[in-house]
């Protein structure tokens, strides 16, 4: 039998995380090199410069990783880490820099460390990297042998972060709970995959009990425990279901909605990802024909201030105007392994339930 490696990410959460680093890295060497976002850096540098003082831990450089992680951006970056000689990737900042920092580490065979300075995705702990083309296009996945060592989740920081990316975290969180669930229907799982399939649960249940109040204390800079409880299943419990199920388990029809949506003229721009994930989640449940749960999702993603029409997204509901959008949602990769067959028209029916409910 050929060996099973599952590899997970430890994190440490709180008002003052940073001061557990030099405790934590120290044993990996002593030189790091920081890959951030400008407004990431701005709001963690100075206090990881403060946390690491007297740990025997040096920051060697600290580098904006550019405007998307792409694969010119990664190797320009591991040209530059070579010429410092360091001992360990630092990434600080959102999804795109910190994937850009994973994809360093990898690249180098260095570890890497992750501080998220918002709770929009997942990519502080996952083992794989989004990287774009040059012209800001989605380019492909990259996939790694295992996830950051640790993540170093500041609460403060992510407080006093705009909360439309806690606000959209968590629609794309929920998405991973639908998702998941949908996917594997039917199917009989190894041990990680369902076990990842259970973790999922916390992906939609404490968001359901503490959402509503982090994203009012978040929009007031307040730490709380409902907003600790938001980031964890942000960030923690999205990633520990990325890395332990199989890649058919991860996505389904809400994701490929989403793919799908990028396509009308000025969707992207005004909605961020996990926004359009939890939207597509409801055109999941009109497709599955569970419009109880689809009610009760409704008014919850309403509560949280995220967009559940397409009338209030400003978009026709007309199918020759759908047409591209629906042709992707139904071809999409994330389609690859669902219970049963969807068609074009089966979505857009489904949308129009969702815009009646």
């Amino acid at each position: 039998m050929l060996s099973e490696n599952v590899f997970y990410c430890g994190y440490s959460i709180g008002e003052a995380p940073y001061l557990e680093a030099g405790k934590i890295c120290r044993r990996f060497g002593r030189r790091i090199f920081l890959i951030g976002g400008r407004k990431g850096m701005e709001a963690g540098r100075e206090r990881l410069n403060q946390a690491l003082a007297g740990s025997g831990l040096e920051i060697a450089d600290a580098v904006w990783y550019g405007k998307d992680c792409t694969a010119s951006a990664i190797e320009k970056l591991v040209e530059h880490a070579k010429l410092l000689n360091v001992d360990m990737i630092f990434g600080m900042g959102g999804g795109k820099a910190l994937d850009t920092a994973k994809g360093v580490a990898d690249k180098m065979e260095l570890p890497v460390f992750t501080f998220p300075t918002i709770a929009a995705t997942c990519a502080a702990t996952t083992a794989l990297s989004v990287v774009y083309r040059e012209d800001g296009s989605f380019e492909k996945f990259w996939f790694y042998d295992r996830p950051a060592i640790h993540c170093f989740i500041d609460l403060t920081i992510i407080a006093n972060a705009p909360w439309k990316y806690l606000q959209a975290g968590m629609g794309d969180t929920i998405g991973k709970f639908f998702e998941c669930h949908f996917s594997a229907r039917g199917d009989k799982l190894a041990h990680a995959s369902a076990l990842g399939r259970e973790i999922s649960n916390m992906c939609y249940a404490p968001l359901y009990e503490h959402g509503v109040q982090a994203l009012q204390d978040c929009k007031a800079h307040r730490c709380s425990e409902d907003l600790k409880e938001a980031v964890l299943a942000n960030i923690v419990s999205t990633g520990l279901v990325s890395l332990m199920v199989l890649d058919d388990y991860n996505c389904a029809i809400a994701h490929s909605v989403y793919y799908g949506m990028v396509l009308i003229p000025g969707y992207e721009e005004d909605n961020l990802h996990g926004n359009g994930v939890a939207y597509g989640v409801l055109v999941q449940l009109a497709v599955d024909q569970d419009l109880e749960e689809a009610r009760k999702l409704k008014a919850f993603l309403q509560k949280l201030g995220i967009r559940t029409t397409l009338a209030e997204m400003n978009i026709p509901l007309e199918q020759g105007y759908l047409q591209a959008m629906l042709k992707e949602t139904v071809t999409g990769p994330d389609m690859e392994h669902i219970p049963y067959s969807v068609t074009e028209e089966m979505i857009f029916e489904a949308m129009k339930v969702v815009e009646a409910l």
